[in-house]
């Protein structure tokens, strides 16, 4: 009965830690460029209360007996593989990955990161230059990894980029000419481990491997780049609730299953009475 007592506490711990999961699926529902993440579970220790023996004429038993110590939380794995939602914006510098690839920025650490949010911005930058940053300020990378930036003889009201990710300007007859940059995406062979940060950005880890440069890399369908696109977060709000009913209804037999185990208990102390 104590036995009980613990593998139902493991049961509870477990759910809590999916509902907090869940709970941030559905604050991050209207996240630019957020992926849905599942909670996974494995089972932990088997006692043997019985070996597998022989009846009494000598004839294996096909079973023997054991019981299970509980559950715990195995990993937390973001769905990259499913599309959010495409919205449409009236901002120019608003870009939507249609594809698994990654933006590039570069953090205040002078490190590489990596996100899909494309809610991007023109800052001024060193000599008055225009550079394309981040909401928070972080300047986007281009295919050689280098920061985007142009000179102030640009008006970056009328800087168009091409799906492939290539930043064109008009000439004096009004047509669009590539201006020899490249926005940087890159792809992993397991996007599910890179490491999470806050602001919607990742971080290469071992589990991920190593990044690759779409433009470089000719081993990988490149993806597209929508101007005037947000990608929007492939959270189901419905899902959710679902998922969220389930946990608290395990939750509660859980609780329960102590409460029975606390009852049997107390019967027992009653017995020498």
């Amino acid at each position: 009965m104590v036995r009980s007592l613990w593998t139902a506490a493991t049961g509870m711990i477990a759910q809590q830690v999916n509902i907090d999961n869940i709970a941030n699926n559905l604050a991050n529902v209207n996240t630019t460029g957020y992926k849905t993440e599942v909670n996974e579970f494995k089972s932990l220790l088997y006692q043997n209360l019985q070996q597998r023996t022989t009846t009494a004429d000598g004839r294996p038993k096909p079973t023997g007996a054991q019981v299970g110590l509980g559950v715990r939380n195995a990993s937390i794995t973001a769905l990259y593989g499913k599309q959010g939602p495409l919205l449409s914006s009236e901002k120019d510098t608003n870009f939507a990955i249609d594809g698994k690839g990654f933006f590039a920025v570069q953090g205040s650490d002078g490190n590489t990161y990596y996100t899909r949010n494309g809610n991007f911005d023109w800052a001024l930058g060193e000599n008055n230059s225009n550079m394309l940053t981040t909401s928070d300020g972080l300047p986007v990378l281009d295919t050689q990894g280098r920061p985007i930036s142009l000179s102030s003889n640009y008006v970056v009201s009328r800087i168009t980029v091409t799906s492939e990710g290539s930043i064109c300007y008009p000439d004096e007859r009004n047509v669009p000419q590539p201006l020899g940059i490249q926005i940087g995406l890159t792809q992993f062979n397991n996007p599910a481990g890179l490491e999470r940060l806050d602001d919607s950005l990742y971080a290469e880890s071992a589990a991920s491997g190593q990044p690759i440069n779409e433009f470089t890399s000719t081993n990988v369908e490149r993806s597209k780049v929508l101007q005037n696109y947000l990608e929007g977060s492939n959270v189901q709000v419905v899902d959710e609730m679902v998922n969220m009913i389930v946990a608290q209804r395990a939750y509660e037999m859980n609780s329960k299953a102590i409460t029975a185990s606390d009852e049997m208990l107390q019967q027992a102390n009653n017995l020498k009475r």
